[in-house]
C-alpha cells in the first residue's frame, strides 16, 4: 500500500495523523482564520473606505472580479495535489509561501493608497490568487486526515474561523481605519495575519516521499468515478435557488421600507451568531442523524423561508417582524448546509488527490450560486419580487427532493474508493 494509501487508512480508523485529534482542529482553526483575515479585508472593509473617499459605485464594483479565482481554481487544484514545494512540507509548504506572499500584497496596498481602483483590483487580485490556492491545500489537508466521525467538526470549525475572518478583517479593518488610518490599519491586519502561520508549523503530514509511485492527481481521475460525478451533480443542484434569493435581499428590504441601520445592524448579527452556532449545531446533526437527513431538514427549512418571502411580496404576509426572521433564519440555515455539504464532499475526496476532489465540489456549487445571483435582479426586474421569490421557492424544494434521492442510490453515506496498491 502506498504512503498515500495509508492516510486514507489513516482517517478511516479514525486517527488523526501523528499529533492527535484536537492538534488537527486547533491547525484547521488557524489555517482557514489564516485565509479569511485578508479575504474580509479584501470584501467587507476595502469597498466602505473606498466610497466614502467618493469612489464611484461602478469602480467599486469591478471588485467582483476578486470572486473569480474561487470559482476556477479547481484548474490548478491537481499541481496543489501533484507538487511538493519542500522536501518536508507538501501543504504546509503551499500555505507558507501564499500566506506569506499574501501579506505582502497588503502591505503593497499602503503605497498604493485607498482610491486608486486599478491598482487595488490588480493587488486584490493577485491576492485573491493566493488565497484560493492556500484553500486548496487547506481543504486537501483537512479532507486526508479528517476521520469520518470528526468531519462535521472539521467543517465546523471552518464555518467558525470564517466568522472570526469577518470580525478581524472586516470590522476591525474599519474600526482601525478610522482611528489609524490607512497604513496603520493595513500594517495590524499585517501583523495579524503572520500569527495562523503557526498552524502551519504544526501541520503533519504522511504524503509520500519524492520518487514513490502514487495516483497522478487530475481532473479527469475525479470524473471516472462514479460516486464522485454522483455529488458532483449534488453541489451542482443543492444551493441553485440561494443565489436568486441572497441577491436581491438586501435590495427587497429596502423596497420593503427597512432602514439601512436595521438591516446592517441585521446582517452583521445574523452573520456573526450564525458563523458560530450554526456550524456548532451543523457539525451535532450531522454526527447525530448522518449526512442525507440533514441537508433534506435544512432544505426543507431553507424552502419554507423562501416561501416566507414569497408570501410577503405578494402581500399575503405583512410587517417587518416576518422579513427579519426569514432573513436571519435563512442566513443560520446557509452555514449549517456548509457543514453538512463539505462533510458530503469530503466523503469522496480521495487520499491521492484530497484538494482537486474537494476543490472540484466547492467550485461547482458556489458557480451555480453565483450564476443564480447574477439572474436575480434581471428576473426580479422582468417578473417582480414575488415571482422571483417563487421560482426560488420551487427551485428549491425540487433540489432537496433530488438530493435526497441521489444519496440513497449509495445505500449508505458515501466513502472514497479504497486506496490503491502499488
Amino acid at each position: 500500500m502506498s504512503a498515500a494509501g495509508s492516510g486514507t487508512a489513516a482517517a478511516e480508523s479514525g486517527a488523526a495523523p501523528r499529533g492527535g485529534r484536537y492538534r488537527l482542529f486547533a491547525v484547521l482553526g488557524g489555517l482557514y482564520l489564516a485565509q479569511a483575515i485578508p479575504s474580509y479585508l479584501f470584501v467587507a472593509a476595502l469597498p466602505p473606505i473606498m466610497r466614502e473617499l467618493g469612489v464611484s459605485r461602478t469602480a467599486i464594483g469591478s471588485m467582483s472580479i476578486l470572486l473569480l479565482p474561487l470559482v476556477i481554481k479547481f484548474l490548478w487544484a491537481p499541481w496543489i495535489d501533484r507538487i511538493r514545494p519542500f522536501a518536508r512540507a507538501h501543504r504546509a509548504g503551499w500555505v507558507f509561501i501564499t500566506q506569506s506572499l499574501t501579506i505582502l500584497a497588503i502591505l503593497a496596498l499602503i503605497a498604493v493608497g485607498p482610491t486608486q481602483v486599478g491598482a487595488i483590483v490588480a493587488i486584490g487580485f493577485v491576492a485573491s490568487v493566493l488565497i484560493s490556492t492556500q484553500d486548496i491545500a487547506t481543504d486537501g489537508y483537512a479532507a486526508k486526515y479528517l476521520p469520518e466521525a470528526d468531519r462535521p467538526i472539521g467543517n465546523a470549525i471552518q464555518g467558525g474561523s470564517v466568522a472570526f475572518g469577518v470580525v478581524i478583517g472586516g470590522t476591525l479593518g474599519l474600526v482601525l481605519y478610522h482611528h489609524v488610518g490607512w497604513t496603520g490599519m493595513l500594517v495590524t491586519i499585517a501583523a495579524v495575519s503572520l500569527l495562523p502561520l503557526v498552524a502551519a508549523a504544526m501541520m503533519r503530514e504522511d504524503d509520500p516521499v519524492a520518487g514513490q509511485a502514487v495516483g497522478r492527481p487530475s481532473i479527469r481521475a475525479f470524473l471516472k468515478r462514479p460516486e464522485a460525478r454522483q455529488i458532483l451533480w449534488i453541489a451542482l443542484i443543492y444551493r441553485a435557488s440561494e443565489g436568486l434569493v441572497k441577491a436581491m435581499e438586501g435590495a427587497y428590504l429596502v423596497d420593503a421600507g427597512i432602514p439601512l441601520d436595521q438591516i446592517g445592524y441585521l446582517s452583521g448579527l445574523s452573520a456573526t451568531t450564525a458563523g458560530l452556532a450554526g456550524s456548532a449545531l451543523a457539525a451535532w446533526m450531522v454526527k447525530r442523524h448522518g449526512l442525507s437527513v440533514v441537508l433534506a431538514l435544512l432544505g426543507g427549512m431553507r424552502t419554507l423561508c423562501f416561501l416566507l418571502f414569497t408570501a410577503h411580496a405578494l402581500g399575503v404576509v405583512v410587517g417587518a417582524w416576518p422579513l427579519f426572521g426569514a432573513a436571519g433564519f435563512q442566513t443560520l440555515i446557509r452555514y449549517m448546509e456548509i457543514v453538512a455539504l463539505y462533510s458530503l464532499f469530503m466523503s469522496v475526496a480521495t487520499s491521492e488527490q484530497p484538494g482537486t476532489d474537494f476543490t472540484i465540489l466547492s467550485c461547482a456549487q458556489l458557480l451555480v450560486y453565483l450564476a443564480g445571483s447574477m439572474l436575480a435582479g434581471r428576473l426580479a426586474d422582468a417578473l417582480g419580487y414575488g415571482w422571483l421569490f417563487a421560482i426560488a421557492t420551487a427551485i428549491s424544494a425540487i433540489a432537496v427532493i433530488a438530493t435526497v434521492r441521489m444519496i440513497a442510490r449509495f445505500g449508505r453515506e458515501p466513502r472514497p474508493p479504497s486506496p490503491s496498491v502499488v
